[in-house]
């Protein structure tokens, strides 16, 4: 008898990270690596961040805190849903986590009995559906297409939803392809949520900032409030902050629901780090003007991904409205061969191909749940994308269709 978990053995583990674990093996064997396989600003994080943390540290702030929070960190979480959600909750409502990820598993691990159906719109995050199988329910994707934006209607929503269905995740912006639902596109998912009074929605926000140009960021609590006793809405501050290794994520939602993530939290890692959640009450409350230079920093570079991946034969891609990658279709390019005679038959043999010849680290679409395309990072800076797209270029060029 083996010691894992029939469970467990049902788990993938993250593309993102396994890519990007590569890069950094082959990095230190000597290769030149450009990793763009990581949903991480390469901006540091602002100094009065950083000073606060050490005001923390300065001031004894290094002890176990509540479960759920600081309480100025709540309070601050609080008044950021109301300032810029029209959101209103009180700091019970109100829980802190390891990261916005480690909310969205204790959200799954406090609610899912078995045969409970957890829905989502593909392409996806990688870890949506193995965090469902980890806590006890079954994935149901819900395909969506390039010809639509990546965007789930609702015509599509009603055929998913049975009386199994528990929850709706939905992540705007979207990792990987950038999509942002509009307040429109939820009103018109939240119309055939209210024929189904059993499901919960799960709004995902992280990358909440990071629309560009016209694009307006909503929620669905906010533009459905009738169905807010049945939503958490989950944020942080990894992508907007530059904050992605302080490991603070935050959720606001009905009180049953907190308490239960909170029982969660409390048999597991028992809270956030004292220190990176003082940094954060200065991230919510303090200066936000940096955020608008990072915004128009990625916008840039987004538009000159688009252009130069577009360039490339063979690959294609739409302008994504927000976060910060761009998700190209590759289908054109396989089942051709590497200039060593390789067949490229899967996404990931493209990947591969593209890490090994060209020295770049992309994410295969087949980890999002959409075969035939690949995830490319634009959160690096000019220079190592310019170099990496004109690697990726040069490594296409010399494939050359597959002889029998």
């Amino acid at each position: 008898m083996g010691i894992l978990s029939d469970k467990l053995s049902a788990v993938k583990p993250s593309q993102t990270k396994a890519m990007t674990e590569l890069a950094e093996t082959m990095r230190a064997a000597g290769k030149s690596i450009i990793t763009l396989s990581q949903g991480e600003p390469d901006f540091d994080t602002p100094q009065h961040i950083c000073q606060a943390a050490i005001a923390a540290i300065q001031a004894g702030h290094t002890r176990y805190t509540s479960v759920a929070g600081i309480t100025p960190l709540r309070e601050a979480i609080v008044e950021k849903f109301r300032r810029e959600n029209n959101l209103t909750y009180t700091i019970d409502q109100i829980t802190v986590g390891c990261g916005a990820k480690q909310l969205l598993f204790s959200a799954l691990m406090a609610s899912l009995d078995e045969g409970d159906e957890v829905l989502f719109p593909t392409p996806c995050w990688v870890s949506y559906p193995e965090m469902v199988k980890l806590t006890g329910g079954i994935p149901v994707a819900i395909p969506t297409s390039v010809d639509n934006g990546f965007i789930l209607g609702p015509d599509e929503l009603r055929a998913a939803l049975n009386e199994n269905s528990k929850w709706l995740m939905l992540n705007s912006p979207s990792n990987p392809t950038g999509a942002v639902y509009t307040a429109s596109d939820l009103q018109a998912l939240a119309e055939v949520l209210r024929d189904f009074p059993r499901v919960w929605i799960l709004s995902d926000d992280i990358y909440e900032h990071l629309v560009y140009g016209d694009v307006e960021f909503a929620t669905m609590a906010a533009v459905a409030p009738d169905l807010a006793e049945r939503t958490l809405t989950v944020n942080g501050v990894s992508k907007a902050y530059a904050m992605t290794g302080w490991r603070v994520g935050y959720a606001g939602g009905p009180l049953e629901l907190i308490k239960a993530m909170n029982t969660v939290q409390g048999q597991s890692t028992s809270h956030t780090c004292s220190v990176s959640q003082y940094a954060a009450v200065t991230a919510l409350n303090g200066d936000q003007s940096f955020i608008d230079e990072f915004r128009a920093a990625f916008s840039t570079r987004r538009d000159a991904m688009v252009k130069q991946v577009n360039a490339i034969p063979g690959l294609s891609c739409d302008t994504p409205d927000g976060a910060f990658y761009v998700f190209a279709d590759c289908r054109e390019l396989l089942g051709k061969a590497t200039p060593g005679g390789s067949v490229l038959s899967t996404d990931m043999d493209f990947a591969m191909y593209l890490m090994e010849s060209a020295g770049v680290a992309v994410v295969p679409g087949s980890g999002f749940l959409a075969d035939g395309f690949i995830r490319i990072s634009y959160a690096a800076s000019e220079d190592d994308l310019t170099r990496a797209i004109a690697a990726i270029h040069a490594a296409v060029v010399q494939l050359t269709e597959a002889t029998s």
